[in-house]
């Protein structure tokens, strides 16, 4: 299948930093992929490469198989959400209406369920609403246009946590019954972890991962125990992190582990402890034992 967002050797440089480095990537279609960084690690820059919102310094990237650049034909099958959304001064109805005339495949039933749902005032001013209320009327417009690549970076700023769940619930049932290729950038990983089929994850304008979800799950592991016995056990492996607490020690490797393994960790009276992926992310991008970024991969 063709990838709807196909990245080669994509860069994107200002006057004194590198936002994207040589970024090769493939975002799948048809699934939900999570756009994992620290913040600056380069992630909204790349949805803007994406969207046309800004040009490369180098490489170049394809949506839907084009140049995105002043290419409607490709930009009105996607809708961007912004963490800082800004807004016409308008109301909040009119504003969901306004929306409405930029994507083909609007549900204003849709729309209209969700304006409930998160209890935004439809003939409120949208400078008069919080930063919560704002963040919900952008997730209302990104989710109810329903267009075929919907970019979300960090679109719940602001949301408490019963609104960041009502929101996943709502993207995922529509999601559903709706499929189209989402790619979500968040920090709060370990929220939307269930969420994600396919995972990207950014470190210094570099993607140091690109994977299934489901492979990824897991693929990390934390040893602890006694120190000869973990050291024995890890010898050969990829290191991602170790600290030791005395005669203890623990130690965080990327290899999955067989049954063979678990065996023999059983044997030596070690715990084996699976890394979720916000802790794999901080162990890969934080950590100066993990390997060197790879240059390509495909999500």
């Amino acid at each position: 299948m063709t990838p709807t967002i196909s990245a080669v050797g994509l860069t994107r440089r200002f006057r004194d930093q590198t936002a994207l480095d040589d970024v090769t990537v493939d975002v799948e279609a048809g699934a939900i992929t999570g756009l994992l960084g620290r913040n600056g690690a380069g992630k909204s820059t790349f949805m803007r490469l994406v969207t046309a919102q800004e040009f490369a310094t180098g490489g170049s990237v394809r949506v839907f198989g084009e140049d995105p650049m002043e290419n409607d034909r490709v930009l009105r099958r996607m809708v961007f959400v912004r963490e800082d959304q800004v807004f016409p001064d308008l109301k909040v109805r009119q504003a969901v209406q306004a929306a409405s005339w930029f994507y083909p495949r609007w549900d204003a039933e849709f729309a209209e369920t969700l304006l409930r749902d998160f209890d935004l005032p439809p003939n409120r001013g949208v400078c008069k609403l919080s930063r919560g209320m704002r963040s919900a009327l952008s997730i209302v417009i990104g989710l109810a246009a329903r267009a075929e690549l919907t970019l979300l970076d960090e679109p719940y700023a602001g949301l408490d946590a019963v609104a960041r769940q009502l929101f996943y619930d709502r993207l995922l049932a529509d999601y559903a019954q709706h499929p189209r290729t989402i790619l979500l950038s968040t920090h709060l990983i370990d929220e939307v972890a269930d969420l994600l089929e396919h995972v990207v994850m950014i470190d210094k304008g570099r993607v140091v991962l690109a994977a299934a979800a489901d492979d990824v799950r897991g693929s990390a592991v934390t040893v602890s125990g006694p120190g000869t016995a973990v050291e024995h056990f890890v010898a050969g492996r990829r290191v991602l992190h170790r600290r030791g607490i005395g005669s203890r020690v623990s130690v965080t490797v990327a290899d999955p582990l067989d049954a063979a393994d678990r065996a023999r960790a059983s044997t030596l009276h070690l715990k084996l402890e699976p890394l979720s992926l916000q802790q794999l992310m901080v162990h890969t991008t934080g950590d100066e034992s993990a390997e060197e970024p790879r240059k390509r991969a495909t999500a």
